[in-house]
């Protein structure tokens, strides 16, 4: 569904950032030390369903997936943006938030390059 050339790049960026994010929001659940008492696969859940609901969107280039999954990345930009600023400069809230970042602003780049011409319907 690309409607510009110059999109691959960008799609394939997003890809880039989008499994880069799910594999550090995995690899913080076991590193550098996994909570005790709690589930892991709970944790899991609760850290990836929202972005892997959009799996299949974003690995098909849908924009209206894509925009999707830029609102909800805002949600983890913000959380990990808190984190970061609490934590004052731990490294992995600060790598999340740069990640979520350059995923939606990637995205925003995509969704304006990659939009269907307009009509002129005269």
């Amino acid at each position: 569904m690309l409607n510009n050339p110059k999109a691959k790049l960008t799609i394939r960026l997003i890809l880039c950032l989008y499994v880069t994010t799910l594999a550090v929001l995995t690899l913080t659940t076991f590193y550098p030390d996994p909570v005790q008492g709690v589930s892991v696969p709970l944790i899991l859940s609760v850290k990836l369903i929202p972005l892997l609901l959009f799996a299949v969107p974003v690995f098909r280039g849908d924009n209206r997936g894509i925009i999707w999954l830029s609102f909800v990345v805002i949600f983890y930009f913000t959380q990990y943006t808190v984190s970061a600023w609490l934590s004052e400069g731990a490294a992995v809230p600060v790598i999340l938030a740069v990640l979520t970042f350059l995923l939606f602003t990637v995205a925003m780049f995509h969704l304006k390059l990659n939009r269907k011409p307009a009509d002129s319907g005269t």
